[in-house]
């Protein structure tokens, strides 16, 4: 299982000095590509016993130039990043044969910032948040499915508050590198790193 990395290039010039207009650039040709779920990126945790564990979330906005992301608070996510707030993304992009890796670290975003994304969720997602004790275990997907419809019946017709133990987090990035798939697999990796004194920008080998 091999494939050829023909599609394009990444030169320092193109790369620029702001890693993050160029992740915004990288995302709108990878939404224009029609890649699938182009807003897809696993995020590695890692819990007070140093297990590193890794998981599909999805972005929701670059805002205040940070990532942001939703969950269940008492998830395994949630439990990692309150011991141990040091976090990586990355976002892959076949078509276009692209990643992005960021490491950052993770802080909850206000209650009133989250209740205003989740005014706009869709009502199933919303009565779902309710109803996924997200991570415990359960007895089968019945109780889940008899539940969510308890839930559906309740709220029917009212409007559905936000669970207390859901939210945001925005992760503040202190790397960003972006690699481009290569002939050979001389690939191009641009790495930047935050300084006191703004993105500090390195070629890194393949």
């Amino acid at each position: 299982m091999r494939k050829l990395y023909t599609r394009s290039v990444l030169s320092e010039e193109t790369a620029g000095s702001d890693p993050l207009k160029l992740f915004s650039l990288w995302f709108s040709e990878a939404k224009e590509e029609g890649e699938a779920e182009p807003n897809a990126m696993s995020l590695a945790t890692v819990d007070k016993t140093g297990q590193p564990s890794v998981r599909i979330v999805l972005l929701k906005g670059l805002i205040r130039d940070e990532f942001q992301f939703f969950t269940n608070y008492d998830s395994d996510k949630g439990k990692d990043i309150a011991e141990n707030n040091h976090v990586a993304l990355n976002f892959f992009w076949p078509k276009l044969e692209r990643q992005i890796r960021i490491e950052g670290q993770a802080t909850r975003i206000s209650k009133e910032e989250s209740e205003t994304y989740f005014a706009v969720r869709p009502r199933e997602s919303q009565i779902g948040a309710h109803t996924s004790n997200q991570s415990s275990v359960v007895p089968s997907r019945e109780f889940l499915e008899e539940k969510f419809a308890k839930l559906t019946k309740e709220w029917e017709g009212k409007e559905i508050p936000k669970p207390e133990n859901w939210g945001g987090y925005s992760v503040s990035p202190t790397k960003i590198e972006f690699w481009q798939g290569r002939v050979g697999r001389l690939h191009d990796r641009i790495s930047f790193e935050r300084l006191e004194s703004g993105w500090k920008r390195s070629r890194l080998s393949p």
